[in-house]
């Protein structure tokens, strides 16, 4: 009894491995938009390559381990809740408002340890904010988010 309940989890399991999510890796993806109107420099592209945009963009790297059911799955989860709530590809698609909105979130987020992940950082340790990368992020997003204020303000002054 137990080799054949051994051996329907060892057939579900190569059987599963054809389900396959569909891959964060469009063609179109482009975050020079996102790059430019933020002004970020190199050195927090570089930052945000390692800690956001695999969960918060249109391109995504694949770890190896991406690529086997049901991890996939739970990666591809990750992905897609990622970028309902923020995806720097679209970042020209959001209104003044929402951006100014999303990089509150993002301080706030940083701020309190919730991203990266603790499950992507455990796996992607290059992803891991010290001190340092922490407050590079959060003064260009508190810079660009009073920015995105005075954006705004200007647009009610004019009407």
């Amino acid at each position: 009894m137990k080799r054949k309940i051994f051996l329907l989890f060892v057939f579900i399991l190569v059987l599963v491995q054809f389900i396959r999510p569909k891959l964060n890796n469009k063609d179109d993806y482009d975050l020079a938009y996102f790059i430019e109107e933020t002004n970020l420099n190199r050195h927090l592209l570089a930052i945000m390559k390692n800690s956001c945009f695999d969960c918060h963009s249109n391109k995504t790297n694949y770890p190896w381990y991406s690529h086997i059911s049901p991890v996939s799955m739970w990666i591809q989860n990750h992905i897609d809740e990622g970028k309902k709530h923020l995806n720097f590809s679209k970042w020209d698609k959001y209104s003044l408002k929402k951006k100014e909105h999303k990089l509150e979130e993002f301080i706030e987020e940083i701020e309190e340890g919730e991203m990266p992940l603790k499950s992507y950082k455990l796996i992607h340790t290059s992803s891991r904010l010290d001190n340092k990368k922490k407050d590079s992020l959060l003064n260009w997003a508190m810079k660009t988010k009073i920015i995105y204020q005075e954006l705004l303000s200007e647009n009610k002054n004019k009407h």
